[in-house]
């Protein structure tokens, strides 16, 4: 459970993340998020896409944590912040 004053990522919150996408472009991401994943060493936001994505509504995006820029709180629901899993990679 997380304190008061303090925000963290809940499931079926909705969040506008903006991250890298090239050295001079970003990317923006509107949906609700789904959790954490792992891409090989990399931990990642899960977000289901909203209707702003257009075709793409209702498709997962995983959003590597090291290229986030910026999260806004569109939607806070309560609750408890699932933590990033730790998984085996095929490195170590």
């Amino acid at each position: 459970m997380v304190g008061p004053g303090v925000v963290a990522l809940t499931n079926g919150s909705r969040y506008r993340i903006e991250s890298m996408e090239t050295r001079d472009h970003t990317k923006i991401t509107k949906g609700i998020f789904r959790g954490y994943a792992t891409i090989g060493p990399d931990d990642a936001l899960v977000v289901e896409l909203d209707e702003s994505h257009q075709e793409l509504k209702g498709k997962l995006r995983l959003i590597p944590l090291h290229v986030i820029l910026s999260v806004d709180v569109l939607e806070q629901l309560p609750g408890d912040t699932p933590p990033p899993e730790k998984h085996g990679t095929m490195y170590g």
